[in-house]
């Protein structure tokens, strides 16, 4: 059981690396003097901001009231239209991020007649980590009081909801949908905070059961100093972990230990890395909203692992999804995992392949696997070298399957060119008599032979071109 000291440094830990988040000129010796600042949340209010256009700002909405009824005629609240509540996190400024307004124009722009309402509790999120989550269930409850007064019109129906929360907004959610009288048609979770709700009993966060259907994108669930920002468990009916949910393209990776080393400095260092991964799950919601035409798919998968190495790419029984606004509800499944590959930015679709090639070859001494790489020919044109990740040996004399992803659409595949990069004194010739390649996205099969049935052999710095012939 661990000492009392030991579960303060536990907090210390979360509280940390929150404020580094929202605080970049923060350090060390001005951290107690952060931590002065306290509204108690018998002072604090929670607002709603209704905004019907783009205002500059969320606060320069229409404030909308509980019991205010002329207030919803004077705001033009639409009754029958769907409703959204954009819940905020955690802040160290008190206020709001540059992220909201992306995503209100980018629900504005989709859903033209919605009502777009924020949230706002910056006051009792402008306080320390702890006291914040803690003030979560107010918030929650603020927001439950506020659709039960709505539901009050027979022509408001609490299916047309969908609350959108971001780290600790996705928890509020929750907890809006656990006391509100009725079901909330859906509740985004935004990659939902980690610290003290990683593994918590779910009447203590999000979870399946605050609205009919719970989506969730983790973007955020690798461990520094023991804690996770986003939450790593899946608390949806869908949970989709994009690039494993742990390394997101175009953040920084350095080392956040080796950074602290730098003294001062180290907020530099990580503050980029914690805001570019955390929030990433907000840019592919608003991807989603705006690039449907470049709409993303997630597959459903037991573990990163069994994803990276190509298994999981079947849409059969439901097994792929949209994701942001596009996910859907898989029947009867909660906490299903879904993966995928992204860009680095907008639009962040990639397309997914799965390649399997049946290998054969005498070893020699040593145990090291070659490194191969494919290039894919297609109808729309050829893709870059794509490297053929080995996530465990090559097995001999059996069939190998790999996850490869490109950002360019290939269309139909007419050939593609099998190398092994480099030299290798632990492999002779590598025998193989095809390769067939499954398109995640189409869910096209495709098998490719070489033209001359003598030539079914790959050499170090040796390339193999294959023609298609079979298409599925």
């Amino acid at each position: 059981r661990p000492s009392p000291a030991m579960r303060s440094l536990a907090l210390l830990r979360a509280d940390f690396f929150f404020l580094l988040r929202r605080a970049p000129a923060a350090t060390l010796a001005e951290l107690p003097e952060a931590r002065r600042e306290h509204v108690p949340a018998a002072k604090a209010q929670v607002k709603f901001h209704l905004l019907r256009s783009s205002p500059r700002a969320p606060e320069d909405g229409c404030a909308l009231g509980v019991g205010h009824r002329q207030r919803l005629e004077e705001c033009e609240f639409n009754a029958t239209a769907k409703t959204f509540l954009i819940i905020h996190g955690w802040t160290m400024s008190g206020m709001f991020e540059t992220w909201l307004g992306s995503l209100v124009s980018a629900l504005q722009k989709r859903e033209k007649d919605a009502n777009v309402v924020v949230v706002d509790w910056l006051s009792l999120a402008h306080q320390l980590y702890t006291d914040a989550v803690n003030n979560t269930q107010i918030v929650g409850k603020s927001i439950a009081r506020l659709l039960d007064w709505l539901q009050e019109n027979p022509l408001f129906q609490l299916e047309n909801v969908h609350l959108i929360g971001y780290s600790l907004g996705a928890h509020v959610a929750g907890f809006a949908g656990n006391h509100v009288h009725g079901t909330i048609g859906r509740i985004t979770g935004l990659d939902p905070a980690g610290p003290m709700f990683e593994g918590v009993d779910p009447s203590k966060r999000l979870s399946p059961d605050d609205a009919n259907f719970v989506d969730v994108l983790h973007t955020y669930t690798r461990e520094t100093l023991g804690v996770s920002i986003g939450i790593q468990m899946p608390v949806g009916h869908v949970d989709i972990y994009p690039n494993g949910g742990d390394f997101q393209p175009g953040c920084g990776l350095g080392d956040v230990l080796g950074a602290i080393a730098y003294g001062s400095k180290f907020s530099l260092f990580i503050l980029p890395l914690v805001s570019c991964e955390h929030e990433r799950s907000v840019h592919l919601f608003v991807d989603s909203l705006v690039n449907q035409d470049k709409q993303s798919f997630a597959f459903q998968c037991t573990d990163s692992s069994r994803f990276k190495k190509g298994i999981c790419l079947s849409c059969r029984k439901n097994r792929c999804s949209g994701i942001g606004y596009n996910a859907r509800k898989t029947r009867n499944k909660r906490n299903s995992k879904m993966y995928l590959k992204t860009r680095a930015d907008m639009p962040f679709k990639v397309y997914h392949f799965q390649m399997k090639m049946h290998v054969f070859s005498y070893k020699s001494l040593g145990e090291a696997d070659p490194t191969f790489s494919v290039t894919l020919h297609g109808t729309n044109g050829d893709s870059e070298p794509l490297s053929l990740e080995m996530l465990d040996q090559i097995g001999l004399n059996a069939t190998n399957t790999f996850l490869v992803y490109t950002e360019k659409d290939m269309g139909e595949l007419l050939k593609i060119k099998l190398t092994w990069e480099g030299t290798s004194q632990s492999w002779y010739d590598l025998w193989k008599e095809r390769i067939r390649v499954k398109s995640g996205e189409t869910q096209q099969r495709f098998a490719f032979c070489v033209e001359d049935s003598q030539l079914t052999n790959i050499s170090p710095e040796k390339s193999c071109l294959m023609h298609v012939a079979v298409l599925g």
